[in-house]
């Protein structure tokens, strides 16, 4: 049998019976497009967090009070002393670091002429704007004074500029930051969101000044940026062996970004699984439909595989007949889903065209291959059973 007879024999024998082979086409149609939007959607949701995660550098170690190791009995009577801003000053004079960036945070009212806002306030120091990868729209960010006696200069964010200011300029005017005042040397560009806080809402200014606001002794992280051609965890020893001559012990927790990102990564890997997984049913849905179908179809059509056994028709090309309709129902089933897929983004265009594809040529080939993966294995004994029968047995069917 030609490749050609084949193939005609297959499309024979499903549109004879496509009345049933309707609800399977349709089983594989839903569980492709649910492959495929969830694959895409899992992968777009990767890609989103991990852009969140990377516009302020790549090469940046994080340093935070308390160590992440689990403490036996003896672990009672240790300290914490936390990061101190003499801490964060040292780490500038190791090898490899270019800038240190000490962090505290918290909530204040921020005055100027009688306007008032409730925001953010962030303790940072000069060495912010590379770090972070933040830029200016007015003035410049913080001088790089003493990190433990800086000047009471701000830095506002573009929202806040605008709600304080509106179209006065800003820049050497004094506001007043919980109740302390500060000159703003610097209104930053629009910067957007990270994890829900709105950066352009922010007011910066210098660590020490922000500790004494907040009446706190220690920092909550500090930021060290280091050189791009030093690797993340020859950077993170140094930091380590520094602070713990300093401290005495490790009762800190680096974080280096690569780590970070692992750990995000493998965390959205299997939500994407899981999406995969749930869409994965309804292909399994399908498949049943298709074992049903093609069992069914050989006990109707014992004759027909007689006389092609008779006519000497090879077990291996009777096995790839019955394997080839239960791929074609797969694959009509999985460009029936597609369609829907492409039908969906279409609309998320229009109707929202800040979200990301739900269709993506890489999720769109996962889903047709599980498709196709399914209808094999689904097809895989209803043909093996096919092949197998006698060919007397079979022309006595009728």
């Amino acid at each position: 049998m030609t490749a050609l007879d084949a193939l005609k024999w297959i499309k024979t024998s499903v549109l004879a019976g496509r009345s049933r082979n309707l609800l399977t086409m349709l089983g594989f149609a839903v569980g492709v497009s649910a492959v495929t939007v969830l694959a895409a959607m899992g992968e777009s949701v990767k890609q989103f967090v991990l852009a969140e995660f990377t516009q302020f550098g790549s090469h940046i170690v994080a340093v935070s009070p308390g160590s992440e190791q689990t403490l036996g009995v003896g672990g009672i009577l240790r300290t914490n002393r936390g990061i101190s801003l003499d801490d964060a000053s040292s780490l500038q004079f190791l090898p490899g670091v270019e800038g240190v960036v000490p962090v505290i945070a918290g909530t204040g009212e921020v005055r100027h002429q009688g306007l008032t806002r409730a925001t953010d306030v962030i303790g940072v120091s000069a060495s912010a704007i590379e770090a972070w990868q933040l830029s200016m729209a007015q003035g410049g960010f913080l001088p790089a004074d003493d990190m433990l006696h800086p000047r009471a200069y701000a830095v506002i964010g573009n929202k806040l500029y605008l709600a304080l200011f509106g179209s006065s300029p800003a820049l050497g005017s004094y506001i007043h930051v919980a109740g302390s005042r500060f000159l703003v040397v610097g209104v930053l560009a629009p910067k957007g969101q990270f994890l829900g806080m709105d950066l352009d809402e922010m007011v910066y200014i210098p660590a020490a000044r922000a500790m004494s606001l907040f009446n706190r002794e220690s920092l909550m992280e500090v930021d060290v940026v280091y050189q791009p051609h030093l690797r993340s965890e020859q950077m993170a020893q140094r930091i380590r062996s520094h602070l713990i001559h300093r401290h005495g012990d490790e009762d800190f927790t680096i974080v280096t970004q690569d780590q970070m990102l692992a750990t995000l990564d493998a965390i959205l890997n299997v939500v994407r699984l899981a999406g995969i997984g749930i869409g994965a049913i309804s292909l399994l849905v399908g498949s049943v439909g298709i074992y049903s179908i093609l069992t069914i179809t050989l006990a109707q059509r014992r004759n027909e595989v007689g006389l092609l056994r008779a006519l000497g028709i090879t077990r291996s090309s009777l096995v790839r007949l019955f394997l080839g309709e239960a791929v074609l129902l797969a694959l009509m089933g999985g460009g029936v889903g597609l369609m829907l897929v492409v039908g969906v983004q279409v609309v998320v265009w229009f109707a929202l065209p800040a979200l990301p594809a739900v269709f993506t040529p890489a999720s769109a080939a996962l889903g047709i291959g599980v498709s196709v993966l399914v209808g094999l294995i689904a097809g895989g004994y209803p043909a093996y059973r096919a092949a197998s029968m006698p060919p007397v047995l079979a022309l006595r069917a009728e």
